[in-house]
């Protein structure tokens, strides 16, 4: 570890007093860092030499390059992926550093590395339904031991002292740093996400993977699986012998029906297709299936549900599926459609009906999850590729060609070759 500085506490290999200086409010040697970083000082005289001299020090910290990690990026809004490498930060105290062994792709990558949100930062690596092993733990890592499988979901960091975080609903941080194109709290960096064989990462954000999970079906429940099962449980929709729908049987659907079934509930899927009808029933267990461009199977359903789960991303009508629930019903949207869903007052207040947003889960709902998972055996249905075919991988995604979810074989490629 460099005798300079640990990530939210003081530098290391230096006495009181050069500390107490280091961190005054008053030094520029703070710049760019975040308040919360910063450590009270005592008031004391300090000579100039001496103070720009522990400035660069922090300042050689904060840019050493730290491992070096073989990826795939995007460069540009294209969102093709190749080669790349590059460097993970030099580990901070209470850092883990995880080898990858498969890395989930989901939407939200596409809409990521084609820039379609708009904030894209290239070079991107994509990826954030991360499994792996730890290899390497810094000082004060107490959570873990090499060895360990392990997952990483959407965020790698957060503020740790908003309402959101305190309440462990860290996902709702407005500091929230993405795995994927977000930016470093301390050193301003982009993050770059699951597509490469190393990862640091604090343990804070890191969750354990139950040894009954095979690790690459366990890789997309760090995000499809967390996003559903969150709102289930935040709502009340988890209750043995409740009624639930589940609107899409894809990616985020078929972990609801798995859910939902394992908590004992009765569960009827909402689709477009009637040919998921045999699928959802026999495959999935779910118990009803209704086709929702049927009027005539979605009037015999009518006030039969006690919540829903809507997994679409596409646009589509909410009026019928609020028709679905009883008095007080509860739906809970997860997808998102890039047009705004339409939602007629008189569906919500003639029947005290609600709909609610969900964005995934906090680091304890995610660990939470992930042990239901394994004393359930509930695993995503995923198609395993390996890196050389990741642009195939994408093109079937944004086709729906897939059931129900890619996973790359990240130990299991060539990352430093191009298809």
């Amino acid at each position: 570890m460099h005798g300079c500085v640990n990530l939210r506490n003081e530098p290391t290999g230096s006495s009181e007093s050069e500390r107490s200086f280091l961190f005054r409010p008053s030094t520029v040697v703070t710049k760019g860092v975040p308040p919360r970083f910063l450590q009270p000082a005592t008031r004391q005289q300090v000579p100039e030499s001496v103070r720009l001299k522990k400035q660069i020090k922090v300042k050689e910290f904060l840019m050493a390059e730290g491992k070096e990690a073989h990826g795939w990026a995007a460069r540009d809004a294209s969102g093709h992926l190749s080669p790349f490498n590059f460097s993970r930060r030099v580990p901070r105290d209470g850092d883990v550093t995880i080898k990858v062994l498969f890395c989930g792709l989901c939407h939200t990558d596409l809409h990521i590395i084609k820039n379609e949100w708009g904030n894209a930062m290239y070079p991107l690596v994509p990826g954030h339904e991360i499994v792996g092993v730890v290899t390497g733990v810094g000082p004060g890592v107490t959570k873990f031991t090499a060895g360990d499988t392990v997952g990483v979901g959407y965020f790698v960091d957060s503020c740790r002292s908003c309402e959101s975080c305190s309440a462990g609903h860290e996902s709702y941080c407005p500091q929230l740093v993405q795995t994927s194109n977000g930016v470093d709290l301390l050193d301003g960096a982009t993050t770059q996400g699951g597509f490469s064989d190393v990862l640091v990462v604090s343990q804070h954000y890191v969750v354990r993977v139950p040894e009954s999970l095979p690790p690459d079906g366990a890789a997309p429940l760090l995000c499809a699986g967390i996003t559903v099962f969150s709102p289930m449980v935040q709502y009340g929709l988890n209750a043995p012998g409740k009624h639930l729908g589940v609107v899409g049987l894809g990616g985020l659907g078929h972990l609801g029906v798995k859910f939902g079934k394992a908590f004992g509930m009765t569960v009827t899927v909402i689709s477009t297709s009637p040919s998921k009808r045999e699928e959802a029933l026999d495959r999935l267990g779910a118990d009803a299936f209704l086709v929702s461009r049927d009027p005539e199977q979605m009037k015999a359903a009518a006030s039969t549900m006690d919540g829903i789960i809507d997994t679409v991303s596409a646009e589509h009508p909410v009026a019928a599926l609020l028709e679905l629930l009883k008095p007080m019903g509860q739906m809970v949207v997860v997808g998102l459609p890039a047009k705004p869903l339409e939602v007629p007052a008189f569906s919500l207040v003639g029947g005290g009906k609600r709909v609610a947003g969900s964005g995934g889960g906090g680091i304890g709902e995610c660990q939470a999850m992930l042990d239901f998972a394994g004393e359930h055996g509930i695993t995503a249905d995923v198609e395993v590729v390996g890196m050389d075919y990741v642009n195939t991988a994408i093109q079937r995604l944004e086709r729906n060609d897939v059931r129900y979810r890619f996973v790359v074989d990240v130990a299991g490629s060539k990352l430093g070759v191009a298809a």
